[in-house]
């Protein structure tokens, strides 16, 4: 794939100084095939004395003139029905005006995850060209899936930058290797490294909108602390809004890029109390998810996203129950996650709609091509089939029945007290008029976007609808066609691989609304799961793996899934399975996928869940088994803390506890919603495991603690075999119980035998504290943030003592793998 042929717009011009050649308010326009730019030649003259000299100033690089301004908005988890703009019933009324200024796009694609989507978004190349084939959180050792985006893929705001940009994002990372995110970088990962002068926002996948995980560039910032309500959505667009008004003020000649990716509507779902009595009030769920669908579809059909004569996917009975078979204390819980969901939504498209209308206020939205995508990927059906007010629970294989849901979460969902996500069906409607979710790369429902653009100066077709297949690689292309930008050859010394997508541009202008696309084929692939496009046709493997199952082993022969066949020009909706009538379309598809694969690091396969998910990765703790820390170090991301799970493990901490009694933590990771805490209590030692919120298993001294030099000690042995069985496709050796003592100068205070442990993760927007926890508390009736240890913290060693297998312990997984080959 190529870059379009800038039929629109003027080519990136050759290399020539605008005003005075020496002066200070000279600028140029660079070549831009290599980056940074050559300085130029100096023009003036040295002598031996300054009055014989005459100097000369290099000259400021800038933009092509007129260059636009990009505003770059992606939101997240959202389907293609669920915003008013695409026939969806929750009001999006920011999205509606992109679209209504400029042009609604039905046939845009992402790749069925979050940071894959965006890895491709910023650089222009597949997600696993730019080793993003699967999260980071879930990187394994091959080219496609490190999580690590190479330097002969620059992003898309390197280049803007080094052509004279002042480029910012806001929001969502998720592109940073989890394993690069600690204080000690390196950085160049982060967006300050990838090009982008400012950052605000969160590195990890998802974080809470009430106490987010929050940097601002490599910074931990804490802003809302002793502010009850103040809420990341409306902080951040605060933040963007501010950022436009200062550099503007600066320089009004210099362009801006902005990417803005608000962590709605990815769990957890947290907007504000008045929006959730807003959608409250408007009843759009009161008749079911059936009926919603119903509704959805006729909607799409009136608005013209979708042909008169599409089909509605039926609905997968053998899957998700119907509305009217559920119990009355069902459908009352499942309102309330769905009206909290579309709160979520509609608050999000509010904020975003502030900083468009910011851009606005200073005269610039004219100039300003918005590109606003609704979702980076389809709805998320991470939430099973009774929805969870923790998705942590969920993620390490715990559903929460609705009976609890109704009697400790329905009055607080969507507050900090909860990190909801709504039931599977709720999303299944949200993807109308497709089928399938988040994660599954082989249908529409799981990677087709909504998408608007406008562009006032140039977009004359306002309120058009295009048609054209495109794809996420496409968005870089399109922006450095219409700002006259070229890919550069050489970015720091290092040849550039070209850009996979092609510019989308062509369609801006009306005589090209029907025009064929220019973007052919392009394959998927996601968890296993995948598919190739071509002019038209769709093969897909059949989903063998519902994406709200993510516990377990997961598909281990993707390769050899069975596969449909679907003739989108005359099926828009991906209904019609036509592989047995075409078998030859079917084979010529099949074997394209294979060869796409192969040029772009799709290869190896994998279908794995669970085992991708607690896999070793690179680390600063990486082959370590002690760690010593001195004094307090908050901030340790997961991706470089000590992994305490499904391992015994031995905390020994050397405090000197002050004369008015010990409090504060010693060592915590994780937070309200699952993870650990080590500290003392109004002078008596106590070790908290947080059960994901459901349980918390508790050690505590009878005795307080007296002033002085004290060893507090918690030494757990885990009973199961650990990470290792892993190797053998053998879940049996994680999460098992184990026995917790806590000592005091080597005297045992306590002793609990644990029944379970968490097998999979912990909190994941949280870090390791040591000294205090800046999160969130593991145990709300013991302290509250932030939590610091008011005396002296002078050593503490963690040492991990992680499972073993014996010879019988092999043999005996050996011949269980075997039986299950033989079973299957």
């Amino acid at each position: 794939m190529v870059m379009g042929s800038g039929v629109l717009f003027a080519p990136a011009i050759a290399q020539q100084i605008r005003g005075t050649a020496g002066s200070p308010s000279a600028v140029i326009n660079i070549k831009g095939d290599q980056l940074p730019s050559p300085e130029q030649p100096f023009g003036g003259v040295i002598n031996r004395n300054v009055s014989d000299s005459k100097p000369y100033w290099q000259p400021r690089i800038q933009p092509p003139k007129d260059a636009p301004n990009v505003l770059l908005i992606i939101t997240d988890d959202v389907g293609f029905g669920a915003p008013s703009t695409f026939g969806g019933v929750i009001p999006t009324p920011t999205l509606d005006r992109v679209a209504n200024n400029g042009l609604r796009y039905t046939n845009f694609h992402s790749t069925a995850l979050c940071s894959p989507t965006r890895a491709a978004l910023i650089t222009g190349r597949n997600h696993h060209s730019a080793g993003f084939g699967v999260i980071s959180e879930m990187a394994t050792g091959y080219p496609g899936y490190d999580s690590i985006i190479t330097k002969d893929k620059a992003t898309v705001g390197k280049i803007l930058k080094d052509n004279g940009y002042v480029t910012s994002w806001f929001g969502k990372d998720h592109n940073t290797p989890a394993f690069q995110a600690s204080q000690n970088g390196p950085f160049d990962q982060w967006p300050i490294g990838m090009g982008f002068d400012y950052f605000y926002g969160f590195v990890g996948g998802d974080t809470s909108q009430w106490q987010p995980n929050l940097f601002l560039n490599t910074t931990p910032i804490q802003p809302y602390v002793g502010k009850k309500d103040w809420n990341l959505t409306t902080a951040m667009a605060d933040d963007a809004i501010e950022y436009v008004n200062r550099v503007n003020s600066l320089d009004p000649n210099q362009p801006f890029f902005i990417k803005y990716a608000p962590g709605g509507t990815h769990a957890p779902h947290h907007p504000t109390k008045e929006w959730v009595e807003k959608i409250h009030n408007m009843h759009l769920f009161d008749q079911g998810w059936n009926a919603l669908r119903e509704e959805i579809f006729a909607n799409q059909k009136k608005l013209g996203v979708i042909p008169a004569d599409a089909k509605l996917t039926p609905w997968p009975d053998d899957l998700l129950k119907k509305w009217e078979d559920l119990t009355p204390d069902e459908q009352k819980m499942f309102i309330r996650q769905v009206e909290v969901y579309a709160a979520y939504l509609a608050y999000t498209d509010h904020e975003i709609g502030r900083v468009i209308q910011a851009v606005d206020d200073i005269g610039k939205l004219d100039n300003t091509v918005v590109i606003y995508i609704s979702g980076d990927n389809g709805s998320s059906a991470e939430g099973t089939m009774m929805g969870t007010p923790n998705e942590v629970a969920m993620f390490n294989g715990v559903e929460v029945p609705v009976e609890v849901q109704l009697k400790n979460f329905y009055d607080v969902w969507g507050t900090d007290q909860t990190y909801g996500h709504m039931a599977v069906p709720w999303t299944w409607a949200f993807d109308t008029p497709f089928s399938w979710t988040k994660q599954v790369a082989s249908h529409l429902g799981g990677v087709r976007q909504g998408m608007a653009i406008s562009y006032p100066k140039v977009i004359k077709d306002k309120g058009g609808i295009r048609n054209q297949f495109h794809h996420v690689i496409d968005i870089v292309p399109t922006i450095l066609e219409v700002t006259g930008i070229p890919q550069p050859k050489i970015v720091d010394g290092i040849e550039q691989k070209p850009i996979e997508g092609v510019s989308l541009a062509y369609t801006f202008d009306a005589k090209n609304a029907s025009s064929p696309s220019t973007h052919k084929t392009q394959y998927f692939e996601m968890f296993g799961d995948h598919a190739l496009y071509d002019e038209g046709w769709i093969a897909s493997t059949k989903v063998v793996r519902p994406p709200w199952v993510t516990g377990g082993l997961g598909n281990l022969d993707p390769a050899s899934s069975p596969w449909e066949l679907y003739d989108l020009t005359k099926d828009w909706t991906q209904s019609n399975n036509i592989a047995d009538q075409n078998p030859q379309k079917l084979k010529e598809l099949q074997d394209l996928f294979w060869t796409e694969a192969n040029k772009y690091q799709v290869l190896p396969l994998d279908g794995s869940v669970t085992p991708r998910l607690i896999t070793p990765r690179p680390s600063l703790t990486a082959g370590r088994n002690v760690f010593t820390y001195r004094g307090e170090l908050t901030g340790i991301p997961n991706g470089d803390a000590p992994n305490l799970l499904n391992t015994s493990y031995n905390f020994k901490a050397e405090v000197e506890v002050s004369q008015d009694g010990g409090n504060g933590m010693i060592a915590t990771q994780g937070g309200r919603f699952g993870g650990y805490g080590f500290y003392l209590l109004k002078g008596k030692p106590v070790f908290v495991w947080n059960l994901v919120d459901l349980e918390r298993i508790r050690w505590e001294g009878l005795q307080t603690i007296s002033s002085g030099k004290h060893t507090v000690e918690f030494d757990f042995k885990y009973d199961g075999l650990g990470m290792g069985t892993l190797a053998f496709n053998d879940l049996s050796g994680i999460g098992r119980s184990g026995t917790g003592v806590l000592k005091v100068d080597g005297n045992v205070v306590a002793t609990q035998k644990m029944a379970k442990t968490l097998p999979l993760i912990l909190q994941w927007d949280e870090n390791f504290d040591v000294g205090a926890d800046t999160g969130t508390p593991v145990d709300d009736a013991d302290y509250q943030v932030p939590f610091q240890f008011n005396g002296n913290l002078d050593k503490l060693t963690l040492t991990i003592d992680r499972p073993q297998l014996s010879p019988q312990d092999i043999e005996k997984l050996k011949q269980a793998q075997r039986n299950n080959k033989v079973s299957e």
